[in-house]
């Protein structure tokens, strides 16, 4: 295991900068996002990234899947399937799936985690075909109504073991699941499954910025016990990429490399000694 950077923790950089600000501290791996892959062009950041000698850790984010309409369900099921082959092109195996919230005059959850189910299930063949494992990551609930009506990593498992492919799983996003009492025995659970396909880590800020999304920090500025969450996700046998994905505007506006930087430090000190 090894720390990989989110795209997004230096969000304002060009992708170029990113990759410089990564290699600049001596990591090894990139998390990258898909309106930055295509701004920069698909194969000149496929390229730039082996050039650099850096692997993509994640590819985020397909997802999006509460559509009801035909129509807009084909057409989110084909934006997923390109999220995959663009993943094929970077050469990272796993894309993370943010599964979207309730549609507009919509209450009822149940439902929509189905229909999210049912279209999870539509991509997994192609996902297989193409050797990408497909990341659903559950996101706090006070983002259930707009963003994803998966806010807990077990609903993340029960979609995973529903859909039945090796290639359907879960992320672990501090920000997201640490407040979960269940979170130890749903980190077991997704070991025992193997479907543990990514760590995120960032902590979790007051007061809550005027966008929720951005009240991420660094390790050790909020409330995260990263050593026990570490420790229960090493005890699965976890041994891929660890990502830290930060959305926090003041870090945004610091240099990139100064803050990716400070992301390592807090890393080696916080997560890295619990592997």
């Amino acid at each position: 295991m090894s720390l990989s950077i989110n795209q997004w923790t230096i969000k304002p950089a060009s992708m170029p900068d990113a990759v410089a600000a990564v290699k600049a501290n001596g990591l090894e791996a990139i998390g990258l996002w898909r309106q930055n892959v295509a701004a920069h062009g698909l194969a000149e950041t496929a390229a730039l990234v082996r050039r650099e000698g850096l692997r993509v850790s994640t590819l985020c984010r397909g997802g999006f899947l509460t559509a009801a309409d035909p129509d807009a369900r084909a057409a989110a099921i084909r934006d997923n399937e390109d999220a995959i082959r663009e993943a094929v092109a970077l050469g990272t195996q796993t894309v993370v799936l943010v599964v979207g919230g309730l549609l507009d005059g919509e209450k009822d959850l149940v439902a929509t985690r189905r229909r999210v189910t049912e279209n999870i299930a539509a991509i997994a063949p192609f996902a297989e075909a193409e050797g990408v494992k497909l990341a659903i990551e559950p996101l706090h609930p006070m983002f259930a109504a707009d963003r994803a009506v998966v806010s807990t990593l077990d609903q993340a498992l029960d979609i995973a073991e529903e859909v039945g492919s090796d290639h359907v799983g879960a992320v672990v996003d501090t920000y997201h699941v640490w407040w979960d009492p269940n979170l130890s025995a749903a980190i077991a659970r997704a070991g025992r499954l193997g479907k543990l396909f990514s760590y995120q880590v960032c902590d979790w800020n007051l007061p809550l910025a005027a966008e929720p999304l951005h009240s991420r920090g660094y390790m050790g500025d909020g409330f995260i016990d990263f050593p026990t969450i570490t420790r229960l996700v090493a005890a699965t046998g976890y041994d891929d990429d660890i990502e830290s994905e930060i959305f926090n505007e003041d870090i945004w506006a610091e240099p990139p490399a100064e803050a990716v930087a400070t992301v390592k430090r807090r890393y080696d000190a916080l997560v890295a000694p619990h592997l």
